[in-house]
């Protein structure tokens, strides 16, 4: 009966132990500012008008933004830049 105690045991440990593992290994997703896509109270940050998260009184206001996944900023109607040009200056046209 103790050999068995001692064999859940391990096997617990084990699974914590390879659960914390596998939780170390995952990177965070790189993430962007993206500009335009806010609605009214839902903004990351501040701008010229407001001092804080979540003071955005608009939707999609250019001035305030969210931060997304990289590479859906575009994707949802929005610019990597404040009213800018979606961080694409001086590309090609």
């Amino acid at each position: 009966m103790k050999a068995s105690r001692v064999l859940i045991g391990s096997a617990i440990a084990g699974l914590i132990a390879a659960s914390h593992a596998a939780a170390a290994d995952k990177q965070p997703a790189p993430t962007e500012k993206c500009y335009g896509v806010a609605k009214a109270g839902q903004n990351d940050c501040g701008t010229a008008r407001h001092s804080c998260a979540g003071k955005g009184t608009r939707d999609n206001d250019p001035a305030d933004w969210k931060v997304v996944p990289k590479g859906t900023c575009e994707k949802l109607g929005g610019k990597l830049t404040p009213g800018g040009d979606g961080g694409k200056a001086g590309a090609p046209k």
